[in-house]
């Protein structure tokens, strides 16, 4: 058996000492770290003083209130002017729109005028002129028949010329010879 010396043992006991010591430092230094100290604070007595500034704050926040609720009143009332601008402005575009189709329509119209006019003028024309046309040909056709005719007679007469010396002066006289 093994004896231990009285030494011995008292070295190994205050070492076991030594550390259980440091174990109990420790953990008594993390509970004072992580206890709140807030609990063992007493609380200080809500003052009069404290108990009139929140009233006074209360009154602010109120008549901030006021203010925001008549700010959102004059928005909705900015926002229905807004809306009624957007009506005003339909309202134009329509008579915009309107205009413009009028304006389209009378120009068709004038231009249909004006194309029946130049169209009734021709027709008018050419109804007048033809009678006239007709009349025209048919002179042109008697006309060239009386010039055969003519020819005819100048021939004759110069054939007559070439016996007869007084026809031939005349026909020379007039240059038909």
């Amino acid at each position: 058996m093994c004896r231990l010396s009285l030494r011995e043992g008292q070295r190994k006991l205050n070492g076991g000492c030594q550390k259980m010591k440091r174990v109990f430092l420790v953990l008594a230094f993390l509970i004072l770290l992580l206890t709140p100290y807030g609990a063992y604070c007493k609380e200080v007595p809500f003052t009069l003083e404290d108990r009139d500034r929140i009233i006074r704050i209360e009154a602010k926040l109120a008549e901030i209130d006021k203010r925001f609720e008549q700010i959102d009143k004059r928005f909705e009332q900015i926002d229905k002017r807004f809306e009624q601008i957007d009506k005003r402005f339909e309202q134009i575009d329509k008579r915009f729109e309107q205009m413009m189709t009028f304006m389209w329509m009378l120009v068709v119209i004038f231009t249909g005028i004006t194309a029946a006019t130049i169209g009734f003028a021709i027709w008018d024309r050419r109804t007048m002129i033809r009678p006239f046309e007709i009349k025209t040909k048919l002179i042109e056709d008697e006309i060239s028949r009386e010039r055969e005719r003519l020819n005819l007679v100048i021939e004759a007469l110069r054939n007559l010329a070439k016996t007869d010396e007084k026809v031939a002066e005349i026909l020379k006289r007039f240059n038909l010879m």
